[in-house]
């Protein structure tokens, strides 16, 4: 079956499907039995007790995290969006993803005269995508600056809809052709595994503590069921959790859209339900004391608060990049280890820096769903260039158990789970693609 112009419709989904047997294949292929005596393997999987205390269990923890609206996740939003569209586009021409990535967009942030029941935009927000795409293949020419525009546009429609495309926000594509000698990198008619782009690590953990738990709960419900409900409150929303021995401090900033609100005295009203609402959510989540502030910057005698005309401090001098804000799992963990690596944007076939930061995510949630005694999980996951990306340089489990838990008597369940996640990676490659995973 073809379309008029000759292309099969159901090409995607063979890919797809392609990928999934592909990597059956591979898992037959490298996969050895459970050695109780060993913690090597052939894809190098090391499990060992975790020489720390478990993150829950520690004096103090910091727990961030950047709301859809921030300009940093602009940048990250938007340079997954073009990711995936870019994706599909090479996916319904050739059948294969060729050679791109899209993970160094900017935004130069506007500026703005916000006011109550309304302000305007006196400069506009400029956002620049910026990578490298293959824009030709065997002959024929490809769309590609047309597409990452496209998605870019339809991102911001949906996530910031105070934003007037063309006149509050200015987007730009230069994306330099890819390298010819990487377009191949992920055949249709082969069973062989990508080989690792560059030596680098991703890094996953679980379960999550209460004040991550929290944390990202405040920004999802503000931004979402809340946000609904009231229309002040614009995307820009970060919430910055300090728990401290056994009280957990949120603190909040959030952009007010000044259309919605007609004085001084409804924007008081408005943080002041934001903080109300913010802490019945937390105190849903734990028995320790919670306190909550909401956009302590405000000087009400000088008029100097959070009013914005879009709902977004990309509006009046905040500038984003893909990769200053929240990990694979959507937080800023200082407590635990990170990888400095952009997941946003980066080709999902064989760029370690987004692979293996959303598998060992998965992984450590995986583990922590299906074996019991574990406090605390930390996977990391380590390339080398060259190497089959379901081959790392090593996999490494550092693990907390519960009281009254061996680590030796749920290790072989540790280690199949990681064994598994590893000959199943093409599946992150078709969930990245199709916007399965979240990547900040």
């Amino acid at each position: 079956m073809t379309t008029e112009n000759g292309l099969n419709p159901l090409k995607p989904l063979i890919l797809l499907l392609k990928v999934i047997i592909r990597s059956e294949i591979l898992s037959a292929s490298y996969s050895t039995p459970y050695a109780k005596n060993s913690i090597m393997t052939s894809r190098n999987i090391s499990i060992e007790a975790a020489e720390r205390r478990a993150v829950e269990d520690q004096a103090v923890e910091i727990v961030e995290r950047k709301g859809i609206g921030h300009p940093d996740s602009i940048c990250d939003g938007i340079a997954e969006a073009v990711s995936r569209a870019l994706s599909n586009l090479y996916l319904e021409r050739v059948g294969r993803v060729l050679h791109y990535n899209t993970d160094e967009t900017q935004l130069v942030a506007g500026k703005s005269a916000p006011d109550y029941n309304g302000g305007e935009m006196l400069e506009p927000i400029y956002i620049l995508i910026v990578g490298r795409a293959t824009k030709e293949y065997q002959g024929e020419r490809l769309p590609v600056n047309s597409t990452a525009l496209t998605a870019a546009r339809e991102y911001l429609e949906k996530n910031i809809p105070e934003l007037s495309i063309g006149t509050d926000v200015v987007v730009n594509v230069r994306l330099g052709q890819g390298s010819g000698d990487l377009q191949d990198v992920f055949g249709e008619d082969t069973v062989e595994i990508p080989m690792a782009n560059d030596t680098s690590f991703g890094v996953g953990h679980a379960p999550l503590t209460e004040t991550e738990q929290i944390v990202r709960a405040i920004e999802t419900y503000l931004h979402g069921e809340y946000a609904d409900a009231h229309p002040e409150v614009g995307p820009d929303i970060k919430v910055m959790g300090k728990r401290q021995h056994e009280t957990i401090d949120i603190t909040v900033a959030v952009a007010m859209v000044g259309k919605y609100l007609s004085s001084l005295d409804a924007y008081d009203d408005a943080v002041n339900a934001v903080s109300d609402s913010v802490k019945s959510l937390a105190e849903s989540y734990t028995d320790r004391e919670v306190t909550v502030a909401v956009n302590t910057a405000d000087e009400y005698e000088t008029g100097s608060i959070y009013l914005t005309v879009t709902g977004t401090s990309a509006e009046m001098g905040d500038d984003g990049s893909v990769g200053r804000g929240n990990r694979a799992n959507g937080l800023i963990t200082p407590n635990r280890p990170m990888s400095m690596e952009a997941t946003s944007g980066k080709n999902p076939v064989n760029h370690i820096g987004k692979i293996y930061n959303l598998l060992s995510t998965e992984i450590a949630r995986t583990v922590v769903q299906e074996v019991d005694g574990i406090r605390d999980l930390q996977i990391r996951l380590l390339s080398q260039i060259g190497r089959p990306i379901d081959e790392p340089h090593v996999a490494d489990a550092k693990v907390v158990t519960d009281a009254g838990h061996d680590l030796h008597a749920i290790e072989p369940e540790i280690h199949e789970i990681i064994e598994q996640g590893l000959s199943d990676v093409s599946e992150v490659t078709a969930r990245a693609i199709q916007g399965e995973l979240d990547t900040f």
